[in-house]
């Protein structure tokens, strides 16, 4: 598409920067925000930009990333996020660890947890939690999804369901300002949906950057989540869904990071 000389600007900024905001790239070009709108939505209709709330982000960063890429990807702020889940689950309950790089961390703030019992369909959980002290470790059966560890399809979603758990800890790819917990893999999300269905309290895991994604298959809604755990302020429109349906928000303090305040 051809553009003009702010919205070339704008795709500069959104390539360094990964995002753009409306307010700032107002203020910054002097324009009304219903301009920079204007810009944001043709720039989308270009398949330059994905709309997300309050502005918009590369295209490209609605695809999936590899699972190594994703571990690495604000790793201090999903360590935060898993201590701060992991404080939430006492010794002697049962539990399912659903597969992504954020609940990973939360096993491994499990790891001198006592007489836990473990349910998992991630690989990955297997591994971080064998040899720590007193715990049960039940591993879904089902198909390996080899880029990452997660067992998944109609076999773990059976498995799953002859099980209820105490406490579900899920992470998502995507959480939309509406309240929906989105994720890539229809695979995975069956798996997910019924470790929710299965689990007397369900934590949702996800760093701010979750908000600034956009993913095609939704999980469930945040109505159905009892608490998230994140590391940044969640956006207002999100805020207010969550204290519709008393859904507790609880934002991990990084070590030297911006929470946001």
């Amino acid at each position: 598409m051809d553009l003009n000389e702010r919205q070339a600007e704008i795709m500069a900024r959104a390539r360094v920067e990964g995002r753009v905001l409306v307010d700032q790239l107002a203020a910054s070009f002097d324009v009304t925000t219903q301009t920079i709108r204007r810009d944001l939505n043709e720039l989308s209709r270009g398949g330059l930009l994905t709309r997300v709330h309050g502005g918009a982000v590369l295209a490209t960063s609605v695809v999936n990333l590899d699972y190594t890429e994703r571990r690495a990807l604000a790793l201090d702020a999903k360590r935060a996020i898993g201590e701060r889940a992991a404080a939430m689950i006492p010794e002697g309950c049962s539990l399912i660890l659903n597969i992504g790089t954020t609940t990973e961390q939360v096993a491994h703030a499990l790891r001198d947890r006592r007489d836990l019992v473990v349910v998992t369909n991630n690989i990955n959980v297997v591994n971080i939690l064998s040899g720590s002290p007193k715990k049960e470790i039940i591993l879904a059966g089902g198909m390996v999804r080899q880029s990452d560890g997660a067992i998944v399809g109609d076999d773990a979603v059976e498995f799953i369901r002859k099980f209820k758990v105490d406490y579900a800890v899920i992470g998502a790819s995507s959480l939309d300002v509406d309240g929906s917990v989105m994720d890539f893999d229809m695979r995975e999300v069956a798996v997910a949906r019924a470790i929710v269905a299965n689990a007397r309290r369900t934590i949702l895991v996800c760093d701010h950057h979750k908000f600034e994604r956009s993913a095609p298959v939704r999980i469930c809604t945040i109505a159905d989540i009892d608490v998230i755990v994140t590391d940044q302020p969640p956006p207002a429109g999100f805020v207010d869904v969550c204290q519709r349906h008393s859904v507790a928000i609880e934002v991990a303090e990084v070590p030297g990071g911006d929470n946001g305040d």
